[in-house]
């Protein structure tokens, strides 16, 4: 299964997300074994599969910012005794700081293609990729059913402002079903999503703004000048807002693999240009509006919701618009930030067998078996366990993608159950070690664990590889005298898997197959 000459082109090579693997069998290795690292949906993306645009990405992110904790850090930074300005400067330098390491980790989806938990198995190993990648996929799903239980909410607002009836179970059970449908048809619907629920986005906070800044006006209140009477600190408040985006930016790679990008681009930011207008401007921005939002809610009516604030800020058609605005606000957050994250995990876990589309409704199930509407009454301290250990899982896949390896990697020995990354039966100690024990340590001071997961992580593994690991199992990308063959986008190829010869090639934009341009996952 090595990889042919680069630039050679295999023909037959299915898209990522397209159809079943010839004659309806599952994928399987060179010896007729089935190959559990296989599936059409976790193949890497061709430079002709990326079609979302940087307008696309930046009304992604758009959506993504409208998450409910956001309102609440307002609200709570400002109850704590924080001005206003200063939590709208945190906020923004909270967010600006996780933007740099989302960026960093979003390279592996530009560059090669890859979706998380497939580049997983290069620091963790071929098996031990599952620790990490489904533990960030369980979280995805608690969030995709935090934020349709929400949504659900929004929708039973509505229902019984005009028939009198009330049962929110019921509209959770439709808005879970109509998600996972949209979400099932592909990234193309996605991006479409968003485009569509960004403007609404934007009008429901100006309208939230402009009407309590007039009942802020009426009642003599500054909202510029107002201090609860808690005690938080500026660095409490700080780090809890980077744990807000935090899993979003190890799992970032999942959409930045269909982010469009130019062919032979080495320099960083020229590559990942579209990814970094979207993740250093459109998210700081919108993420301190939101937050601004939640806290002028609070100072003005003792409740950062914006459900409940609109509820009982305005009546009839108004309603009924600003409620339709919430539930698209909702949905677009779930479908890029956690129902595709957690199909994906999960479908690399129970690869080949789960298809992408049974990963998607799968993260419903999980979502809702968690009880969302009991977690949302806990989010801080789920907020808080979850934190460390997915700080170190960046903490490793940094230290992995651009210390060890200079963002080579060997892409067709990620796809082989015996290659490189097998380590010891599948598991790099390394790797499990440096995440154990820096999430048992973040565990610790769960207030700071960010900031103490990450760089325990990283040193941990480099150190432990260094030492222990590579002189046991060298890695082909590392010190090869033709490093480029272990690159794409910077020179211009495609990471191409050809079903009929189970091999991979890496050919040139100019030779792929033109009828296969697009990918619908």
């Amino acid at each position: 299964m090595e990889a042919p000459v680069p630039g050679s082109r295999t023909g037959g090579a299915p898209p990522p997300g397209g159809g079943p693997a010839p004659d309806g069998d599952v994928p399987r290795s060179g010896h007729g074994r089935v190959n559990h690292l296989l599936e059409e949906a976790i193949l890497p993306t061709w430079l002709t599969q990326r079609p979302i645009s940087v307008w696309g990405f930046a009304w992604i992110w758009v959506g993504l910012a409208v998450v409910i904790v956001t309102f609440q850090y307002g609200a709570n930074g400002v109850e704590g005794g924080v001005p206003l300005a200063q939590v709208m400067a945190v906020v923004f330098a909270a967010t600006a700081a996780l933007a740099v390491i989302m960026t960093l980790t979003a390279d592996i989806g530009t560059e090669h293609g890859l979706s998380f938990a497939v580049y997983l198995r290069a620091p963790f190993g071929t098996v031990g990729t599952h620790f990490p990648s489904v533990s960030r996929g369980v979280v995805a799903a608690c969030w995709f059913g935090i934020q349709t239980y929400l949504g659900a909410l929004a929708i039973n607002g509505l229902v019984e402002y005009w028939t009198g009836f009330a049962f929110w179970p019921l509209w959770y059970a439709v808005f879970l079903a109509v998600q996972v449908v949209n979400v099932a048809l592909g990234i193309k619907a996605v991006e479409r999503l968003a485009s569509l629920a960004a403007p609404c986005i934007l009008a429901i906070s100006l309208w939230m703004y402009l009407t309590l800044n007039g009942i802020a006006d009426l009642e003599g209140t500054n909202i510029w000048t107002f201090a609860g009477e808690g005690d938080t600190t500026l660095v409490a408040l700080f780090l809890v807002n980077m744990v807000v985006w935090a899993p979003l930016a190890v799992d970032i790679p999942n959409i930045t693999r269909f982010v469009a990008t130019s062919p032979g681009q080495r320099g960083f930011v020229r590559r990942n240009r579209n990814v970094i207008v979207a993740q250093f401007a459109v998210l700081p921005v919108m993420q301190t509006w939101i937050a601004f939002i939640g806290a002028v809610s609070f100072v003005v009516t003792g409740n950062w919701n914006p459900i409940d604030v609109i509820r009982e800020q305005s009546t009839g058609a108004v309603l009924g618009v600003l409620l339709v605005m919430v539930l698209l606000a909702q949905w677009s957050t779930n479908t890029a930030a956690n129902v595709v994250p957690a199909a994906l995990n999960f479908v690399n876990a129970a690869a080949p067998r789960l298809s992408y589309r049974m990963g998607v409704v799968l993260a419903g199930v999980v979502g809702t078996a968690v009880m969302p509407w009991l977690l949302l009454d806990n989010l801080f301290t789920f907020l808080s366990y979850y934190g460390g250990f997915i700080a170190a899982i960046a903490g490793i896949m940094i230290a992995d993608y651009y210390v060890l390896r200079r963002r080579r990697v060997n892409v067709p020995e990620l796809y082989r159950p015996d290659g490189q990354y097998r380590y010891a039966r599948g598991f790099n100690p390394a790797a499990l070690i440096a995440w154990f024990s820096a999430s048992a340590i973040a565990l610790w001071q769960p207030d700071y664990a960010y900031i103490i997961g990450f760089p325990v992580a990283f040193a941990v593994y480099l150190v432990l590889m260094k030492a222990w690991i590579l002189p046991r199992h060298p890695q082909a990308e590392i010190g090869a005298e033709r490093p480029d063959d272990y690159l794409a986008t910077s020179v211009g190829a495609s990471w191409v898997y050809d079903s009929a010869t189970d091999r991979f090639s890496r050919p040139a934009v100019a030779d792929l197959p033109r009828d296969r341009a697009r990918s619908d996952i």
